[in-house]
């Protein structure tokens, strides 16, 4: 999947008016997930991505993943783009719904083996979540 292809995706999941919006999104949310999963898993997930989207997550890796629930991860997308938490929770299912698609099933369930089953549905996987 091309970048192009990746944020049109998330612009139409998302129902969003511009590309430009759904970049925004997309990298607020992408910065939310670094923070939550290993820096490992940040860079196979960034070599699976589109270029630039790649890039920007290998950018903004932190040192170790942080240990927050589903509720914190909506917060923070939320202050990412300005939005309320219930927005931020639409923002981040378009984006991650579309990760879901870009990557491998492999990518997929080690980066979901590193988080909560309540963060499946947000994947577009609400089959995994408890």
């Amino acid at each position: 999947m091309q970048r192009h292809e990746f944020l049109a995706r998330v612009r139409e999941l998302g129902e969003y008016n511009s590309q430009e919006e759904a970049e925004k999104v997309t990298e607020a949310v992408l910065r939310v997930l670094a923070q939550r999963i290993s820096p490992g898993e940040v860079d196979d997930l960034a070599s699976q991505l589109p270029g630039p989207l790649g890039k920007f997550l290998s950018e903004v890796k932190p040192q170790q993943a942080e240990s927050f629930g589903i509720e914190e991860f909506h917060r923070r997308v939320a202050e990412g783009t300005g939005a309320r938490p219930r927005t931020a929770q639409w923002d981040a299912s378009a984006v991650l719904t579309t990760v879901a698609m870009a990557v491998s099933g492999g990518e997929l369930n080690q980066i979901l083996s590193q988080l909560p089953s309540s963060y499946a549905t947000l994947f577009g996987k609400p089959e995994l979540a408890e």
